[in-house]
């Protein structure tokens, strides 16, 4: 089934809820909704997993709040869903500003009602560039992320699609379906929490959330991903992360839950009934 949670300020978070079993909990990237995991929900809910994602506050069909778009009240959210579910043991996913958001979760509720994590093509531990983070993306490239969303928001999101799932690489096996999904679910977002989402997953330091996972942590990050440098993320939370293991897929992208569904599906359930 589908429902909603009403958090503390009001807002409305929808989620997804379907299945039984080990629940395995997703977070979205931005500025997406909990339908770009459906590839995984399907096939983790076929495999006897309870399957359950949200939609970030101010994305999809949760609220679109003016207030209140942060990686703290983000955390609280996700605190909300799975106490208003009743999660317990539970596999935590995330992808991109999802990775920071589950990692900011145990930094900040911690692991009571966790098993396991995964980050993928998460933007842990550091996205922005800076003289501790020398590796790091300019704050210029966010500025005109921002200035994208701030402008013709449609035409941006379908142009940021292209390098999002490497539609501009020789060879690539991109659908014009996933990047009209792409552009689909980031319209059904609201403009100011997407505006104000840029913030969270470029210029939030994530280290301190990635010293305290305790739980069995796995990494995935493609190689060629153009939105977030692995050399910066994924290799650099597979250090910080107490026995993290690290697996990088060759020539993936960005969005390789969807371009390589098939290989990260069946490394999810590896490692789920690991």
């Amino acid at each position: 089934m589908s429902e909603f949670v009403t958090v503390k300020d009001g807002a409305r978070i929808f989620f997804k809820d379907w299945g039984t079993g080990q629940p395995i909990v997703f977070a979205h990237g931005w500025p997406l909704s909990s339908d770009a995991w459906d590839p995984q929900i399907l096939f983790m809910g076929q495999h006897g997993y309870r399957v359950i994602a949200h939609d970030r506050r101010s994305h999809g069909r949760s609220s679109q709040t003016w207030a209140g778009n942060d990686m703290d009240t983000y955390a609280d959210d996700l605190a909300a869903v799975l106490e208003a579910a009743n999660v317990t043991d539970a596999i935590l996913v995330g992808h991109s500003t999802g990775g920071g958001e589950i990692s900011h979760y145990v930094g900040r509720h911690g692991s009571k009602r966790v098993a396991k994590m995964v980050l993928v093509g998460a933007v842990p531990p550091l996205m922005l560039r800076t003289d501790a983070n020398p590796n790091g993306t300019p704050i210029e490239v966010f500025d005109s992320i921002r200035a994208g969303v701030a402008g013709d928001r449609s035409q941006f999101y379908q142009d940021l699609s292209g390098p999002f799932f490497g539609a501009n690489r020789d060879g690539n096996k991109v659908t014009q379906g996933m990047r009209d999904s792409f552009w689909l679910q980031g319209m059904a977002g609201g403009v100011k929490g997407q505006y104000d989402c840029v913030r969270e997953f470029s210029e939030v330091d994530y280290t301190a959330d990635l010293k305290k996972i305790d739980k069995p942590t796995l990494v995935i990050h493609g190689n060629d991903d153009q939105i977030v440098p692995i050399d910066a993320s994924g290799k650099l939370s597979a250090e910080i992360v107490k026995d993290a293991r690290l697996k990088i897929y060759t020539g993936a992208p960005h969005g390789l839950t969807i371009t390589h569904a098939a290989q990260f599906n069946a490394d999810l359930l590896e490692f789920a009934r690991a």
